[in-house]
């Protein structure tokens, strides 16, 4: 029996992590229920709409985007800007062949970001300053909308509840092994572990959620919480500008947008690596944070399943948890498979890989992005 004992903490560990995975998983199915659903048939959107695109070297992907905005529905007045951020590689001239000729797409030559600013936040403050629309929708130029995507997002955004800002969240285009472990996690993350309707009402800006994929915005409620200038700096723009909107006063959400748009935003494991080190640094608040979060994701999602190798009930219950969480936030992630699901213990250390390799850059000021540095 006292050979036993220096067991005892790793019994504790492994406790603990399924514990925590199954509650998450349970908490996912409350998310699921309370998550903002776009209507099918949205009414007409009389309210003068923006749909701002910025682009940077989008040549070999714009052309689609593009198309699926001009082919929007049931939006009475609207207007598709492009801003051409520099481009190196035709960017504006693809832009202008797929808009046709239609007068409802104008494409505007951007400007050099100022010493302080990023290159998304600066293109998107030229975007909205030329804009006129009432509601302003920003767009990837990697996203591809279906035909009443803009209306069924702005029923929710005036809809009962309504809100400053909203991002209906897209499904996710993977490409490649790396992309199929970690691309998920975007959007089983937050099912996982925020409270969608508390998140909702409370004015706490740690609990806000945004993804500038496919992101609406009352242009008032934008001008009061400062513009994109009042996150010009920031890595992750799309959080920190709904933060803003919120210590401004405005409320923000999300809503399921996975039948409204796709995106795919690497076309390799190269692109994929060099785009989440770019900006993962950030995403936790500071290096202690990095290490905390990673040190759960380990407890939580790793430890259980090595447990159940060596025949851990408890590891194998946490780990059929963890599965069962990765299986229901599905519907986000395009072509998904039952393997991608039992791989998420990979999918998890190739995140704390990558987060580790996001601080390595930041601390030795190595990090860029499409030729700029960060």
């Amino acid at each position: 029996m006292p050979a036993a004992r220096p067991l005892a903490p790793l019994r504790t560990l492994v406790m603990s992590g399924s514990s925590l995975a199954v509650l998450g998983t349970a908490h996912q199915v409350v998310n699921r229920t309370v998550l903002r659903r776009p209507p099918t048939s949205p009414p007409p959107v009389a309210a003068p709409v923006s749909i701002l695109v910025p682009a940077r070297d989008e040549a070999h992907r714009i052309a689609p985007t593009l198309r699926s905005l001009l082919a929007q529905r049931g939006l009475d007045d609207a207007e598709i800007l492009v801003l051409d951020d520099r481009s190196s590689d035709g960017t504006a001239e693809v832009a202008r062949r797929a808009g046709e000729g239609d007068p409802r797409l104008r494409v505007l030559p951007g400007r050099t970001p100022p010493p302080g600013a990023l290159g998304k936040p600066h293109a998107c403050g030229q975007l909205t300053a030329a804009a006129r629309g009432e509601i302003l929708v920003f767009v990837d130029a990697d996203v591809v909308l279906a035909p009443d995507a803009v209306a069924a997002a702005v029923a929710v955004l005036r809809g009962p509840e309504p809100l400053a800002l909203l991002c209906p969240w897209p499904r996710q285009v993977v490409a490649g092994p790396l992309a199929r472990l970690v691309q998920p996690l975007l959007a089983w993350s937050w099912l996982t572990t925020l409270p969608l309707r508390v998140a909702e009402r409370s004015g706490r800006s740690s609990m806000a959620l945004a993804n500038g994929q496919f992101l609406l915005v009352e242009a008032g409620a934008l001008a009061r919480a400062g513009g994109w200038d009042a996150v010009r700096g920031a890595v992750l723009d799309d959080i920190a500008l709904a933060r803003a909107v919120r210590r401004s006063g405005g409320r923000t959400g999300v809503a399921d947008g996975s039948a409204l748009a796709s995106c795919r935003m690497y076309d390799s494991g190269r692109d994929l690596h060099d785009g989440y080190r770019k900006s993962l640094w950030a995403a936790f608040g500071s290096p202690l944070g990095s290490v905390g979060v990673a040190a759960a994701l380990l407890l939580v999602y790793v430890v259980p399943p090595v447990a159940a190798l060596s025949g851990s009930r408890v590891g194998a219950t946490g780990y059929a948890a963890a599965v069962a969480g990765r299986l229901l936030a599905s519907r986000f992630c395009a072509a998904p498979t039952r393997w991608d699901a039992a791989a998420h213990p990979v999918s998890v250390l190739a995140m704390v890989g990558l987060l580790v390799s996001s601080w390595v850059g930041r601390l030795r000021g190595t990090l860029q992005w499409k030729g700029r540095s960060l």
